[in-house]
């Protein structure tokens, strides 16, 4: 798995709000389709990107499953986002600087 199916399945509006969803916690397709006006086949193929993605995962308890956050998919996406942490600093100082000389 790598980052790009992670960005590719959060690209889409809606997968967003189904993962912004389950930070809060673990939730049923049912439950997650609440405020979000989908069929549920459609709720089940957002969930199988999601999954795909490794950033949700399910569990199931007896005929009934739940989803909720994956920590491997998370992971991925922090490495991905650390390699770019220290360029952003230099970038904003860099900025800050250039908009000072501006203002004199």
């Amino acid at each position: 798995m790598n980052e790009n199916a992670i960005f590719k399945a959060l690209a889409d509006p809606t997968r967003r709000a189904i993962f912004d969803k389950l930070v809060n916690g673990r939730m049923n397709a049912t439950a997650l389709r609440a405020g979000i006006d989908i069929s549920q086949p459609a709720m089940s193929q957002h969930l199988a990107v999601l999954r795909d993605a490794r950033l949700v995962r399910e569990a199931r308890q007896g005929r009934f499953v739940n989803y909720e956050v994956d920590p491997q998919g998370l992971s991925l996406m922090l490495s991905w986002l650390a390699k770019y942490h220290a360029f952003w600093p230099e970038r904003i100082n860099a900025l800050n600087h250039l908009l000072k000389d501006m203002d004199q």
